[in-house]
């Protein structure tokens, strides 16, 4: 494994089969525990990380943001920047109690499973158009112990009148959209390429901001010539479209727009608001 992976991967992935093939956490099997017994099967799963398969699909989950979220070949694996759009998200809205989320392009359901743990109180909708995404999505709100709405959406269909979403009582509208260029796929790992959904993954050189644009004025007073409450707008974002997309929010009427840089440094979340 040491040849197809860098070795620090190596080892996370190494420490990662031992621990979910015994059921000890690393201190312990460190400390010495005895009882570390290994499945028949640990021959086949180091066969499908050597085919570049996401440990995460091998076991069926992951921990991210303190949950337990599972994921299939129809969801995206959960990064650690969707982390820090959450915690964002957390950060700016602590002062508000009478919360109305929609999650756009779910997914696992992470992001809104995340939000409704951290505010109980809150009201949080989950929608996306692949209704595996959505079984799996019901699936970690159950193991998570959290109620949130989830639905199959197309949000490029005439939403209020064909899915019986109320679009005007959202107030926080969060998406991690499909960002990614096509052209880019030359320089991306084949454990990406290869087995996440494309469909979450990628959009056409031609229009990259189509998602954004599309969300946007769903809740802008293109839309609405009367919003109720102000809308909070969060998006994960392309970096290479961090300027062109405050742009484009600033001239459908978004203010206070925000860019935040995630933990390499690169601009990776931003936030507006439609007063």
């Amino acid at each position: 494994m040491a040849t197809a992976y860098p070795k620090d991967e190596a080892v996370s992935l190494a420490w990662w089969i031992v621990e979910e093939e015994t059921g000890l956490s690393r201190t312990q099997i460190i400390c010495g525990h005895k009882d570390t017994t290994f499945s028949s099967h640990m021959q086949e799963i180091v066969s499908r990380l050597l085919h570049f398969e996401p440990i995460q699909y091998i076991f069926g989950h992951t921990l991210w943001c303190g949950l337990d979220i599972k994921v299939t070949p129809a969801t995206l694996i959960p990064r650690p920047e969707t982390a820090e759009l959450v915690e964002r998200i957390n950060d700016q809205m602590t002062n508000d109690k009478l919360i109305n989320v929609i999650d756009i392009g779910t997914g696992t359901g992470c992001i809104a499973i995340a939000l409704k743990k951290a505010h109980p109180q809150w009201h949080v909708t989950g929608i996306d158009i692949s209704s595996d995404a959505i079984e799996v999505a019901k699936e970690n709100a159950i193991r998570n112990h959290v109620e949130v709405e989830f639905k199959v959406v197309d949000i490029f269909d005439k939403i209020d009148e064909t899915c019986n979403l109320q679009l005007s009582s959202y107030n926080v509208i969060v998406s991690n959209p499909p960002y990614i260029r096509e052209s880019e796929k030359c320089s991306m790992r084949a454990n990406v390429l290869d087995h996440e959904p494309a469909t979450a993954l990628f959009v056409p050189d031609d229009d990259p901001l189509i998602f954004y644009r599309r969300i946007a004025k769903l809740f802008s007073r293109t839309t609405y010539s009367s919003l109720p409450t102000p809308k909070y707008l969060f998006f994960e974002i392309n970096e290479t479209f961090a300027d062109e997309l405050a742009c484009m929010l600033d001239d459908l009427g978004y203010s206070d727009i925000i860019i935040t840089h995630d933990i390499y440094g690169k601009p990776r979340i931003i936030e507006s608001r439609m007063a």
